[in-house]
């Protein structure tokens, strides 16, 4: 998704370019079950990282990803922000997406020298551990920027500008293993890897643009064996927007597969309005389906999202896409973007899906 301070330039971009609260979690092991119970106390200060590593048991990789973009957390607890059940309840966030919500994975995004620190590689530690420790699976989101990355938006970072192709591609190497290796150091597994957001028109640009296809190819490159080299379990995702329009699938994968681009699976975006979600799922869907076919990957939902007030359609959305992709073997998942973040959050965002703090029925979907 775009940066959010500038949701409503997606409008113009597609037409432009066509087809806080202490937290102690206790996991109990009984004699003659494996039930965990998960106790969470509630208080008025910031959120601690819950620190039993046992405390809940990862959900199995072959199960259908239900997941959450969160990145905004701890940015959001930082300004007071705090959420709850629709009990009335305060709970820490991915807590509440686990247990009241049905969420059994979480996305974040890394940006490489961001002016504030958020989704910097610290900052997404954070988040990690708190991941690892509620048995939640995790994407990291390379975004390959010091800001927002999205199809009309790729900026280079500022320490990276001058560089040649063969020294970001290096640069590339060097940020992913960083990452990487911080979280593997404390046996956290990131079971998905994007390299690059949004990358409709390439990324790292100018070097790295659509125009640009062998320089583009060589930059995903680096990046997928920066990752293999340090979690060669990891799925790499190729991640490209508007779901439903196929063009942009074939025009980004064909520049990958006539450069010798390496990738493992296809990631999607979808954002549509209340007048026109159906119509676009069934074509999304229909997409999944070719791109199967045609390139022989799997798929993943990366980002989905729908006005916040509008529950109703959003749990039919998501129920529709599970109804239509979930049996196919090669649809993995779903993460919604950011449900957490309040209604025109960051200058404008109004696609989360919780209202005062409290999660509406959006994902309702998600729970079975």
């Amino acid at each position: 998704m775009e940066g959010k301070s500038v949701y409503l330039c997606r409008m113009f971009i597609s037409s432009y370019f066509p087809k806080p609260m202490n937290i102690f979690t206790f996991g109990i092991k009984a004699l003659i079950s494996s039930a965990i119970v998960v106790a969470t106390a509630c208080s008025d200060e910031k959120p601690s990282i819950p620190s039993a590593p046992d405390s809940a048991d990862p959900a199995p990789e072959t199960t259908f990803a239900k997941g959450a973009d969160v990145s905004w957390l701890t940015k959001l607890e930082s300004e007071g922000y705090k959420f709850f059940t629709t009990s009335g309840k305060q709970k820490e966030l991915m807590s509440l997406l686990r247990d009241d919500c049905g969420v059994n994975a979480i996305r974040l995004r890394v940006w490489v020298n961001p002016v504030d620190g958020w989704n910097g590689i610290d900052d997404v530690m954070v988040k990690a551990r708190r991941a690892k420790a509620l048995g939640l699976r995790l994407m990291i989101d390379f975004h390959l920027s010091d800001t927002w990355a999205d199809p009309g938006h790729q900026s280079t970072p500022a320490a990276w500008s001058s560089l040649t192709l063969q020294e970001l591609e290096k640069a590339v190497d060097a940020h992913i293993s960083e990452m990487l290796t911080r979280l593997k150091a404390e046996d956290i597994s990131a079971e998905w890897v994007q390299v690059g957001n949004e990358t409709t028109q390439g990324m790292l640009w100018p070097v790295g643009r659509d125009s640009n296809p062998y320089n583009f190819a060589g930059l995903v490159n680096a990046g997928y064996d920066a990752v293999k080299k340090v979690m060669p379990e990891a799925k790499v995702i190729v991640h490209i927007d508007k779901g439903n329009d196929l063009w942009r699938y074939d025009h980004i994968l064909g520049i990958l597969n006539t450069n010798g681009g390496k990738y493992d699976m296809v990631g999607m975006s979808l954002y549509p309005e209340e007048s026109t979600w159906i119509k676009d799922v069934d074509d999304m869907v229909a997409n999944i389906h070719t791109i199967h076919t045609r390139y022989n990957k799997s798929v993943m939902l990366c980002e989905v999202g729908m006005r916040y007030n509008l529950p109703t359609a959003t749990e039919a959305m998501i129920a529709r896409i599970r109804t239509s992709t979930e049996h196919l073997g090669y649809m993995e998942g779903i993460f919604y973007w950011e449900p957490e973040a309040p209604a025109g959050y960051n200058g404008g965002y109004d696609k989360g899906c919780f209202v005062n703090g409290t999660p509406t029925s959006a994902l309702n979907s998600f729970k079975n």
